[in-house]
């Protein structure tokens, strides 16, 4: 086994999935190798009961799954620096092998430009994995692990160090692609990311768009992804496909009218920090196979 990498876990609830978070947390504890460091958030709800050894923190307010999973790395000392990984896991998933936490040490011991890994989700009952779970836009073989430019928010392992070097997620997106802007700045500063096929979350397939938000912050979160880390040129070319793209998929009326409400929205609102990615950056995720313009 790979020794002297700590491993922690963050998992933020809003207390509605006892039973869920009991299992999850009982399939963390038979990880093989030294015992995954827990803690619990409570995005502003009460913590359900935990098993012993497994930290909790209750939030007066729900700050949105970046928020949430913000105040959890900082439970594990600045940036998370108590621990060298962290493992940031949804309260309904569920870890069906025990050497999932030991393949993330071997991994980022064996690679030490790798930052980040993002797990494959599959359907407990059917093991399928559904195409938006494969952070690639080649996604038809969801069992072929690659390099990939972005990663699943709730099934991911992240090295500490990216955290210390480039800052957590940004809080204000509250919920939709804190999880690319986080990639972008981790692969600016020279990280890499892997999409690992046999590290596995098990996860009832559900659509995002159950979320009453979804439309308004997909589309709000994409103009502020932009704005925040795009070179100028390539600001009006990544949004403008993906304008079209959302128009050719042909959503409801209001799903559409809550999108460019959204999108105003990403305009006319600060989106944080601009810190616009190197061209060189630029050239990277080309090469990986998904330039930043769609």
């Amino acid at each position: 086994m790979s020794a002297g990498l700590k491993v922690g876990a963050v998992v933020i609830t809003m207390g509605n999935r006892p039973d869920e978070l009991r299992a999850l947390l009982d399939s963390v504890a038979k990880q093989d190798g030294e015992r995954v460091q827990v803690v619990v958030v409570g995005n502003g709800s009460p913590v359900p009961e935990v098993p012993d050894g497994v930290r909790t923190l209750e939030l007066p307010e729900n700050l949105g799954i970046p928020g949430g999973r913000n105040v959890g790395i900082e439970a594990f000392g600045p940036s998370g620096r108590d621990v060298d990984i962290l493992l940031f896991l949804d309260d309904d998933g569920l870890l069906p092998e025990h050497d999932t936490a030991e393949l993330c040490r071997q991994a980022f011991d064996a690679d030490p430009r790798l930052g980040i890994v993002s797990f494959r989700i599959a359907d407990p009952d059917t093991g399928v994995t559904q195409r938006r779970h494969v952070p690639r836009l080649r996604a038809s073989d969801p069992m072929r692990s690659s390099r990939v430019t972005t990663f699943l928010g709730g099934a991911n392992a992240v090295r500490t160090q990216v955290l210390a070097e480039v800052g957590g997620l940004p809080d204000e997106f509250f919920y939709a692609h804190e999880e690319t802007d986080l990639a972008w700045r981790a692969l600016d500063a020279g990280w890499m990311i892997d999409y690992r096929s046999d590290m596995v979350l098990y996860h009832p397939t559900t659509a995002p768009s159950r979320h009453a938000v979804y439309h308004r912050m997909v589309a709000r979160n994409r103009v502020w992804l932009a704005r925040r880390n795009l070179p100028a040129p390539l600001v009006p070319v990544y949004l403008g496909v993906w304008m079209l793209l959302t128009l050719v998929r042909r959503p409801s009326r209001p799903a559409l009218h809550a999108w460019f409400a959204g999108f105003r929205e990403g305009w006319t609102t600060p989106c944080g920090p601009r810190r616009p990615m190197r061209w060189r950056t630029v050239w990277k995720l080309t090469r990986l196979g998904r330039p930043p313009v769609i």
